[in-house]
């Protein structure tokens, strides 16, 4: 049995102590995963973190989305800054055993503010993009093309329609190992960081995808699998952010 078969996926749903920093409603959500072989993307983590796998299996995940009403604690949303589209390239790791989270390695954000206060604060690896979120019928259309900083070009184009009824995921499945993720990791200044997030279980279905054109797995150095990718989508969550840690 490998160290990610026994890690505690169920403690990190529940809410932190400690006092919230930012609030954030994450809307439209989009999750795309391929398997990958494993030793592909270990090459590509900062020391201290393990890739975190499912069944010996190891998975990068495409994430559109939009976030709406993104503010810090104490202060109003203003509707320029808290409303935005965003779309991630990420897998899944932990440290020491413990704390399974998300390693990104590119967010896609069509705020310029936001990105410059997310890399100069939280040191994400954000991109400032021009994006866009459409609806046609029952069909949602999204869209990102980077701007800045390189690597570019770097694009992601692809539509979904969500199928099926909605249900929070079974602990010990594949799509909670995919979905259900609480901290996320940085690496700056020699050191890991942590970060945690708390919401609701997601709500999740399956989802048909149609015309798929996407560079933004290549530009972060991974070779996208020709497969199919696994689809899942929901209406979304709010979530409570609290300050980053050193791990």
């Amino acid at each position: 049995m490998s160290e990610s078969d026994t890690l505690d996926r169920i403690s990190p749903t529940r809410r932190p102590a400690g006092r919230t920093v930012m609030y954030q409603r994450w809307r439209t959500l989009l999750f795309l995963h391929w398997e990958v072989p494993a030793e592909a993307l270990a090459r590509l983590l900062p020391p201290g973190l393990t890739l975190d796998t499912y069944e010996g299996r190891a998975f990068v995940g495409l994430v559109p989305f939009t976030m709406r009403g993104v503010r810090p604690a104490g202060l109003p949303p203003f509707p320029p800054l808290s409303n935005f589209h965003e779309t991630n390239v990420r897998t899944y790791v932990h440290r020491e055993g413990k704390d399974p989270g998300v390693w990104f390695f590119s967010l896609e954000a069509a705020n310029s503010i936001a990105v410059r206060l997310a890399r100069a604060w939280f040191k994400l690896p954000y991109h400032f993009a021009r994006m866009q979120l459409d609806r046609e019928g029952e069909w949602i259309s999204y869209r990102s093309e980077r701007l800045w900083p390189a690597p570019v070009p770097a694009r992601c184009a692809v539509r979904c329609l969500p199928k099926g009824e909605a249900t929070a995921s079974t602990p010990g499945t594949l799509q909670h190992f995919l979905v259900e993720r609480y901290f996320l990791y940085t690496a700056h200044g020699g050191a890991l960081w942590r970060g945690q997030v708390h919401h609701p279980p997601y709500q999740v279905r399956g989802a048909e995808v149609e015309g798929l054109d996407e560079t933004l797995l290549e530009a972060a150095g991974i070779q996208r699998p020709a497969s199919t990718p696994l689809a899942h989508f929901s209406d979304g969550v709010d979530v409570d952010v609290f300050r980053l840690m050193r791990a």
